[in-house]
């Protein structure tokens, strides 16, 4: 047979102060009442004047885009092959080489 101990006034005046400190702290983290996340507020229209700045940094940046693109492209491009006819004879060296390291030539 179990018995509850009698109820002590100290102990439930401290446990009534805690309930209505947590009460409190509910009250005072809870998002406002008429709280909307942002997702789900109307939109503000804006002027035509933002909107059209709006668009010349939106056009900037894309122009910018562009040209580092195209440039990008061009740094890519085969060279003329004048250029490569001097380097014709360290072609030669490099896949001799090439080919030596890839054989087993070494182990004889």
């Amino acid at each position: 047979m179990t018995t509850t101990p009698p109820a002590d006034p100290r102990i439930e005046a401290v446990a009534a102060r805690l309930k209505e400190a947590v009460q409190e702290r509910a009250e005072a983290y809870a998002p406002p009442a008429d709280w909307q996340p942002i997702w789900k507020r109307p939109r503000k229209p804006k002027s035509i004047k933002a909107k059209k700045v709006e668009l010349a940094k939106q056009r900037k940046r894309l122009k910018a885009a562009g040209i580092r693109r195209f440039y990008g492209a061009q740094a890519r491009r085969p060279r003329p092959r004048q250029n490569r006819i001097g380097s014709a004879a360290a072609r030669r060296d490099a896949r001799a080489l090439s080919r030596m390291r890839h054989s087993n030539a070494w182990l004889w």
